[in-house]
């Protein structure tokens, strides 16, 4: 960066802190300070990632049954985003299962109701956020509550019509060679995107419920295709919100999980070693702290300081799930690393808004999330920290 460039950032970022809220210049300068000497550990603290999707539900501004997108220490709770809220709903439920507690599955099928209600008349669903424009038809998103739908179908067997509408759709609008590369959203980059693969995972939730339907098979075109013309070294080249050159671990953690489910529907030795060459690269840009950079180069080179915690915990599932596939010590052990390591970014204490929260980014003010706390992050957290759990209980 050249010397003019660095000033204007420096400057930015002064007049930036200068104009933050107290709360926000507080958790800067505790993640300034560096993580806690300890781990607190799973039983402490997914209770409380838990709960603070609870009252991410409750604050949603327009208190609609859907999830609030974040807690922004700038701006307060947002409204609620359908996207997450979807693939939100078999976390909650899986809570419930493993604990008996009935009040998370309440809160699963209230939120899948709430889609249901905003289910467009050809089965998709929009874009961003509840409030959001332009209000459009947007795959991704459609994919993802799809998920959310077949897991409430599972449950209740009440979901099956809206289950069936979103998954036609998604298969009405992809192309021939399994790519999507309409109805892309209005608020990230272009279509032809490998993390897309996350959407073809909708498919085959649903595929599972209903065999018959051909949306298996569409979900298996679309990861083939992503995977066609995969490096040696897993790269995925077209995976990323904003920034091609550098996708965010989000992302790459989308890709990667879309082709283990892939491999899990349809067991493929191809699919499995897609899978394995990805995540062996993520693995290389590990540290011994459990830090995965936010943002990776195509040698898997650390591109950003920060780490998107959300993409540690997706790829600490990826890992989790490859050890179990293949038996690899070394993807545990990769996978309990990142998950210590975003525990203990994790506050137990605070205000509601914060305790039990994942940042976007560690430290706070990182580009991911700015300042935020994600209610997808929190989603991935409870998801990684329980598969570890049980893989725990298995040794």
């Amino acid at each position: 960066m050249k010397p003019a460039a660095r000033a204007k950032d420096w400057l930015r970022g002064v007049l930036e802190h200068f104009a933050l809220p107290a709360a926000a210049k507080a958790e800067k300068r505790r993640d300034a300070a560096g993580l806690p000497a300890l781990d607190p550990g799973n039983e402490r603290v997914l209770p409380e990632i838990i709960g603070w999707l609870a009252r991410a539900q409750d604050h949603s501004r327009l208190r609609d049954g859907g999830v609030a997108r974040d807690y922004s220490l700038i701006r307060g709770w947002a409204s609620s985003y359908p996207e997450t809220t979807g693939y939100i709903i078999p976390t909650m439920l899986e809570y419930a299962r493993r604990t008996g507690q009935a009040e998370p599955r309440e809160r699963a099928l209230r939120m899948a109701d709430w889609l249901v209600g905003i289910q467009f008349a050809d089965g998709s669903f929009q874009g961003g956020k509840i409030d959001s424009t332009p209000v459009v038809s947007v795959v991704f998103n459609t994919g993802q509550i799809l998920l959310g739908l077949a897991a409430a179908q599972a449950e209740t067997g009440r979901y099956l019509e809206p289950m069936r509408r979103a998954a036609d759709w998604l298969v009405q609008v992809q192309d021939a060679d399994g790519c999507w590369r309409r109805h892309v959203s209005p608020f990230a980059a272009g279509g032809g995107m490998q993390y897309m693969t996350h959407v073809a995972w909708g498919l085959f939730e649903a595929a599972r419920i209903e065999p018959q339907r051909g949306w298996g098979e569409a979900g298996l075109r679309n990861v083939r295709w992503a995977i066609g013309a995969l490096p040696a070294n897993g790269w995925f080249d077209h995976c990323c919100l904003s920034d091609i050159r550098h996708p965010l671990t989000h992302t790459l953690g989308y890709a990667l999980r879309g082709v283990i489910e892939a491999y899990r529907f349809a067991p493929d030795p191809a699919l499995l070693d897609a899978a394995e060459r990805t995540a062996r690269g993520l693995m290389s840009a590990l540290r011994g702290d459990g830090h995965l950079p936010a943002r990776l180069g195509s040698d898997w080179s650390a591109a950003d300081d920060s780490a998107c915690l959300t993409g540690s915990v997706q790829t600490a599932i990826c890992w989790m799930l490859l050890y179990r596939l293949t038996g690899h010590a070394e993807y545990l052990v990769a996978a309990r690393r990142a998950n210590a390591y975003v525990r203990r970014t994790v506050r137990l204490d605070g205000p509601p808004g914060q305790r039990g929260g994942v940042k976007g980014s560690f430290p706070v003010d990182g580009a991911y999330g700015h300042f935020e706390y994600l209610n997808w992050a929190a989603k991935f957290a409870a998801d990684s920290l329980m598969l570890e759990q049980d893989l725990a209980a298995a040794r």
